[in-house]
């Protein structure tokens, strides 16, 4: 079985540290981390992730535009991705699905619970 390559654009640095440490202890996944969606989007057509966590509220580029940018690349539509975010309404997350994410994960993060949350969304085997 290959080990799956997760890319997280996150652009608070100690919440991308944690979700690539538990993501890493946990699950033994490789784990990219971008500070900005300019810097994922970089990073997502030369590694070709298994899957993108994607922060919604982000500076410059936030986790939309990332996200129709992605879609909108040949090399990245394909990558299956999951919004972080701390907005939980539910108009706001029916939103976020109408554009085509694989899933959504709300804040603040449980590092225990990423993993299976991660599983769950995208039907992988633990």
């Amino acid at each position: 079985m290959t080990t799956k390559k997760i890319l997280v654009i996150e652009d608070e640095e100690g919440l991308r540290e944690i979700i690539q440490f538990s993501l890493e202890a946990v699950a033994g996944w490789d784990v990219i981390g971008a500070a900005s969606g300019s810097e994922g989007i970089a990073i997502a057509q030369t590694e070709q992730p298994d899957a993108i966590l994607l922060d919604v509220m982000m500076p410059d580029m936030d986790g939309i535009a990332t996200f129709e940018h992605l879609q909108a690349n040949p090399l990245t539509e394909h990558i299956p991705t999951i919004f972080v975010t701390a907005k939980a309404r539910n108009s706001e997350q029916q939103q976020f699905i109408d554009l085509g994410i694989a899933g959504l994960i709300t804040k603040p993060i449980k590092a225990q619970d990423l993993v299976e949350q991660i599983q769950g969304i995208l039907n992988w085997q633990g």
